[in-house]
């Protein structure tokens, strides 16, 4: 077929029967026919791009700002736009002689009547849509990107029984009314505590909670005799003790994991003030629970990583690739994407696996790592917004997808509308409060940015990634001129994880401004040997920052700090 929509011989026509009115068949080119052969492929090239996408995502829908990004990058928004509602009409004219509309399209999205459009891809020859080259630089790194991994071997996900949806499985967790361990009384405190810390618990997605009253009544019984507790099928426990002396209050909480004979995964103490309960409560629960998330996802991420990878599941796969995306070993990095990508490809519908997989891109340029970091910007993007369909009471899928909007696409306005949803779902989630203060930070708000990311230390002070709230302190204090205070935390965070180049990036600055050209060669030697392309330039180029002078204050950093233009 040419590009004027004559018929191509060496695609067989589709039988006549009740169903799809259009078969599209992607190969080098793109073809579009009915059952006799008729082709109704649209003249322009970006027209035929568009029905490419559709048939490619397809049963799924395509954002519009994904089609303009790809197609019209160059453009601002509503130019893009405007040129995508005049393309649609062109499209939409070629397919009319078929007599029904074959796109479903709403304000924000675009999709392929599923009941009349079936898709075929070729055996290929030569390159996927290798006709459309050249339309959009956007467009050519996608393309690059897909044709990359459109032949990898990642394994179909088995087929469910009719009627069954894939299973979610989380970590299964119970939470027991606490023990008073004075003379003064039940007076509420240890049942109240315990139900507050179910509450915020039962917020985190991937946990399932068996509350407090049903477990009171085996109070009496220990955990690891069997009995009703094995019925339960419990991974772990979370219990504590409550103690008071005059004005102050003692609690104690701990984490046992029950499929390891109650062996102590975490514990805790607080001593607090007693005289307002109800706020006493709300603060212990919200620390407990900020503490509890991590450690739980180190704990299943160890056991998923010691099940045969022939029996891995969607959820397993996430959970092995978590450790490694903070570890930041590139090697083990890797590896990662690929478990998250097959996790993706095991579960379409699971949103933690595409929000990680977006978080994961989200890191690979960061470092630096990516090939082709257009490419895995948009792919982040199409990740985290898909996530955010799949589930949006899914705090740490927003807050993601608030991270990708910032930092990749520099739309800090936007991450904040994201993270803000996230933190109203989920005030204890310590990532989304460090997320939501770099995006403050960005937008030139840095009084804000640090209360937010002092949040998420509070909530969580030994956090098993602390090193990455301790980066997100250096650039707001880098930005407000406290050079000191930046290059300490800094340091702090460099020696939690030496692997995380965007540590070293506001730490040089800091130093160049200090004056501390000794302490700067080494570390920009470090930040070099990470990546080994990173230049003044490049730090332009890449930087989030949406204020001129913060831009011009970091890159003067960098520049005392020897840098190269």
């Amino acid at each position: 077929m040419d590009i004027t929509g004559a018929m191509d011989e060496s695609v067989p026509p589709v039988e006549a029967a009740s169903g799809p009115r259009l078969l599209i068949v992607l190969g080098e080119r793109v073809v579009a026919r009915d059952a006799h052969g008729q082709s109704y492929l649209p003249r322009g090239r970006k027209a035929r791009a568009i029905l490419a996408l559709l048939a490619i995502a397809a049963p799924h829908a395509l954002r519009r700002e994904h089609l303009t990004e790809l197609l019209w990058s160059r453009r601002g928004r509503e130019q893009a736009l405007a040129s995508l509602r005049q393309t649609l009409q062109e499209l939409r004219a070629a397919l009319a002689p078929l007599g029904a509309e074959m796109l479903i399209a709403d304000r924000t999205q675009l999709q392929l009547r599923p009941d009349l459009v079936a898709t075929r891809r070729e055996a290929l020859g030569g390159r996927l849509l290798g006709e459309l080259d050249g339309i959009d630089e956007a467009f050519d790194a996608w393309l690059a990107d897909h044709r990359l991994h459109a032949g990898s071997a990642t394994p179909a996900p088995p087929p469910a029984a009719p009627g069954q949806r894939p299973q979610r499985p989380g970590a299964r967790l119970g939470v027991m009314p606490f023990r008073q361990l004075d003379s003064f009384g039940d007076d509420g405190l240890s049942l109240g505590l315990a139900e507050e810390i179910a509450t915020a618990l039962a917020r985190f997605r991937w946990i399932f909670l068996i509350a407090s009253p049903s477990l009171a009544t085996l109070a009496a019984q220990s955990p690891t005799e069997g009995g009703p507790w094995r019925d339960l099928d419990l991974d772990f426990l979370l219990e504590g003790t409550v103690q008071r002396g005059g004005a102050r209050v003692r609690i104690n909480v701990r984490l046992l994991d029950m499929r390891a004979r109650g062996e102590l995964v975490w514990s805790a103490r607080f001593d607090r003030d007693a005289a307002d309960i109800l706020t006493l409560q709300d603060d212990i629960a919200a620390e407990t629970v900020a503490r509890v998330d991590p450690e739980l996802l180190l704990r299943e991420g160890r056991r998923a990583a010691a099940r045969p990878p022939s029996s891995a599941t969607a959820y397993d796969l996430v959970l092995r690739a978590i450790p490694a995306i903070y570890r930041l070993e590139e090697s083990g990095f890797r590896a990662a994407g690929e478990a998250l990508t097959r996790a993706v490809a095991l579960d379409p519908d699971y949103a933690a696996a595409q929000a990680w997989l977006a978080c994961w891109h989200v890191f690979q340029v960061g470092q630096g790592w990516a090939p082709n970091a257009r490419a895995a910007m948009i792919r982040a993007g199409d990740l985290a917004a898909r996530a955010v369909v799949l589930d949006p009471s899914d705090a740490r899928a927003l807050t993601m997808a608030g991270h990708t909007h910032a930092f990749l696409y520099g739309r800090p306005d936007r991450a904040m509308e994201l993270h803000e949803r996230a933190l109203a779902l989920n005030a204890n989630l310590p990532l989304a409060w460090a997320f939501s203060g770099l995006a403050q930070a960005y937008l030139g708000h840095h009084d804000d940015a640090l209360r937010r990311i002092r949040t998420a230390m509070r909530l969580s002070p030994f956090d098993p990634h602390g090193f990455f709230f301790d980066m997100a302190l250096t650039i707001p204090h880098l930005l407000r001129g406290e050079f000191a205070l930046a290059a300490e935390f800094g340091r702090r965070s460099h020696a939690l994880n030496p692997l995380f180049s965007s540590t070293l990036k506001g730490l040089l600055a800091a130093l160049g401004h200090l004056g501390l050209s000794a302490e700067a060669a080494g570390v920009r030697a470090r930040l070099l040997r990470l990546e080994p392309r990173f230049t003044l330039r490049e730090a332009a180029t890449r930087s989030p920052f949406k204020r001129p002078q913060d831009l011009d204050l970091y890159r003067e950093g960098l520049r005392k700090a020897g840098l190269p233009p």
